[in-house]
Formats: structure tokens, C-alpha cells, sequence
């Protein structure tokens, strides 16, 4: 992985917004022109149908600074991201949406708070947004949730307008939906200084959202994966076994009730004949199943255990040790 070149590298994801990147192009160049900064635009066409893509190609002929790549066909925007991560090359990249509800202009503040105040990262914070109540009312509820459960206190986890070091974007490995948790990803991996700056969020100027109401139950899902992934990923049986043994000694404290009620007569009734017998031998029967699945996991782990961390830095030239 080599060093990077760049002063920013701004990424782009899309998905049919052919109207909006020739101006949003031109707003960027501007931006980075004003501040004399080296850059680099990546624009990821995400199956696009429209004319993105032959928009992407004239701006590449007209702006070597420009970078296009193209899906074979609508992958979503996490692996638009993770594809665009890859292919950087400036100490700070910035992530912003297509359709120019983000404002390049907040360019320069994400810059100077990422090299002059050291964050890891920076996620915007749309305080005042221009869409409707349907979709800000769930839009909070979803950051209330994530906020609890990654106790990272974020007030707009799925902004598009982002600002990462470039060792955060390198480290991660983003699928399905997880660019919503891309904060929890970057903490899990040790970036910890993650902060939040207020930016404009502009009325939509051209085209329609891409994103429906599903998108809130899948975020959820994904924030489930998340939570697991990176809180058991290398201890599976701390999660199974702790609920298989509570599940198993919720069984053994119900049949051990039903043979004391047996055995002192305050029941006439067969044992086998209560409902309470059958949610015993459930729950028995679920936290053994539950504390097998925890060791074949963890057998599963100890197979495929790979190297899984970041070094920050090395010291010292190994060929000036000598042999004894």
C-alpha cells in the first residue's frame, strides 16, 4: 500500500444523476483550486441506466484530475465506497453524495479539521434539512438507535458528507449496507477520534431519491451485523454461551420446580401434563443447541484465524540485527 500522493481525494458514488455532475464537477474544481490544493475526483457509477457514465468520460477528457469508475450493475452504495476507497490517493479523503444536496464548499473546513486538529473523522451533520417529515422522523429514530448501541454520539450517522485520514479508509472493508456504520467500523479498528462538523443540506436540484423506506428496516439488520461482527467476531461463545446458559438454566430452574411441586403434592396433575414442563425442555433442548453453535464457532475461528490488526508504526531496520 503506498504512501499517499495527494492533498484530497474527494469520492463520489452515484446512481443516475447524469444532470448534476457536470455542475457538480465544475463546484469542486473551484473549491480546490481556490485553496491550492493537489486532488483528485473519483466518481464510482454505480449501474447507472442513465448518462452518467458518458458524462463521467467527457469530464475525464476535460480534467485529468478526474477518476471514473463503473459497475457492471447496481452493487449499492457500500461497495461503491469500498471500490473508491480503494483507489486513493490523498491524505484526506472526503465522501459526498451526487446530487448536490452536499456543498463542495464545506471542503476546506473538513480538510484543516482532519490535518490541523488530527481527527480520524469527521461526519456531517445536517442540523437543518430540507426533506420531508416521513423521512426525517425515521432519519432520527435510526441515529437514536445506532447512537445507543455503538455509543458513539453522532448525530447523522448516514450523511454522505464525510472526511477520513487516509489510513481510516484503508483499513475498511465495507459490504451489503454497512456505509452507515462506517463511525463503528473506523472505532472498531482503533480510530477513535471521530468527530462531527454542522453542513448545509441543499434542496434537491435535479432527479428524485434513490433511497426508499426499506432502507430503515435493512439499516437496522445491518446494524445488528455490525454490533456482532465487531463485538464477538473473535469470541462467538461469550454471545452464544452466555444465552445458551441462561437459556439451559432457565429449563434446569423450571424442571427443578416441577419435580419440588411433584414431590410435595401441591399438583395432581402429571408433570408431563403442565404447558410449563414443555417450555422447560425448549428451553433445555435451545440452550444446548445455543452452547454447541458457540463451540463450533469458536473451533471455526481458531481455524481460520488470520492476522487482524493495524500497525500504526515500526521502528528499527531488521538487517542491523546480526546473527549470533
Amino acid at each position: 500500500m503506498s504512501a499517499p500522493c495527494l492533498d484530497i481525494s474527494i469520492v463520489v458514488p452515484l446512481l443516475n444523476e447524469a444532470e448534476s455532475l457536470p455542475e457538480l464537477h465544475d463546484w469542486i474544481v473551484r473549491v480546490m483550486e481556490e485553496g491550492k490544493y493537489s486532488y483528485e475526483i473519483i466518481f464510482v457509477n454505480d449501474g447507472s441506466t442513465d448518462d452518467s457514465w458518458e458524462i463521467i468520460e467527457a469530464l475525464v477528457a476535460r480534467n485529468a484530475a478526474v477518476r471514473g469508475i463503473c459497475f457492471t450493475r447496481n452493487y449499492g452504495k457500500s461497495a461503491a465506497l469500498d471500490a473508491g476507497f480503494e483507489a486513493t490517493q490523498g491524505r484526506v479523503v472526503i465522501t459526498m453524495d451526487a446530487d448536490l444536496q452536499d456543498s463542495p464548499d464545506e471542503i476546506p473546513d473538513l480538510y484543516r479539521l482532519i490535518e490541523e486538529e488530527k481527527y480520524d473523522l469527521i461526519s456531517g451533520w445536517k442540523k437543518k434539512r430540507h426533506d420531508p417529515l416521513t423521512k426525517t422522523l425515521p432519519t432520527k429514530l435510526f441515529n437514536a438507535v445506532t447512537r445507543a448501541f455503538s455509543g458513539i454520539y453522532l448525530h447523522d450517522f448516514n450523511c454522505g458528507l464525510k472526511a477520513y485520514r487516509w489510513k481510516v479508509v484503508k483499513s475498511l472493508q465495507l459490504y451489503g449496507e454497512m456505509h452507515r456504520y462506517i463511525p463503528v467500523l473506523a472505532k472498531w479498528n482503533g480510530y477513535k477520534k471521530i468527530g462531527e462538523k454542522v453542513v448545509q443540506h441543499r434542496a434537491r436540484k435535479y432527479g428524485t431519491t434513490k433511497f426508499g423506506i426499506e432502507r430503515f428496516i435493512n439499516g437496522f439488520l445491518d446494524l445488528l451485523s455490525v454490533t456482532f461482527i465487531t463485538r464477538f467476531r473473535k469470541k462467538p461463545m461469550h454471545f452464544f454461551g452466555i444465552l445458551g446458559l441462561l437459556s439451559f438454566m432457565s429449563g434446569l430452574g423450571i424442571a427443578f420446580w416441577l419435580s419440588l411441586e411433584k414431590f410435595m403434592g401441591w399438583h395432581t396433575r402429571e408433570v408431563v401434563e403442565q404447558p410449563l414442563f414443555f417450555w422447560g425442555l425448549v428451553a433445555l433442548i435451545t440452550g444446548v443447541q445455543l452452547f454447541l453453535a458457540g463451540f463450533l464457532a469458536e473451533l471455526s475461528v481458531m481455524q481460520t484465524q488470520k492476522q487482524d490488526y493495524l500497525i500504526e508504526k515500526t521502528i528499527g531496520n531488521s538487517s542491523n540485527s546480526t546473527a549470533q
